[in-house]
């Protein structure tokens, strides 16, 4: 089943929600992605951290998405980071920019040590 390729975790750790996409991101997984972010940024999420370590294929129609959700990142005034993308990837969320309106981590870990330095800052 093409719609069961991706599931979508909410985790909330030190002030960070943290979204799992586990499995595909295609054009099949642009309702659970959206719900999820919707869900975090109605309950008052400020950073939000999109986690990789467990996505096995990412498309063009799924680039679009993340598109999406970055631009719905600044019109609320959040921080969006990424972890866990290969380095395949890692290097074509760069190409396409990506990596101007998300930093790109390797690990949950530095994503969530970044965002507590900023939350310092700000």
């Amino acid at each position: 089943m093409l719609e069961d390729e991706l599931n979508v975790n909410i985790r909330h750790r030190e002030g960070v929600a943290i979204i799992d996409l586990i499995g595909d991101v295609t054009t099949f997984a642009e309702e659970k992605i959206n719900n999820a972010y919707r869900q975090v940024t109605t309950q008052g999420a400020r950073y939000i951290l999109l986690n990789f370590r467990q996505n096995d294929y990412i498309n063009s129609a799924g680039i679009a998405i993340l598109i999406g959700i970055v631009t719905e990142v600044n019109q609320h005034g959040q921080k969006l980071a990424i972890s866990g993308l290969s380095p395949h990837f890692q290097k074509i969320f760069r190409m396409v920019g990506l990596a101007q309106y998300a930093e790109i981590y390797q690990t949950e870990a530095e994503a969530l040590s970044a965002f507590k330095r900023l939350s310092a800052i700000e």
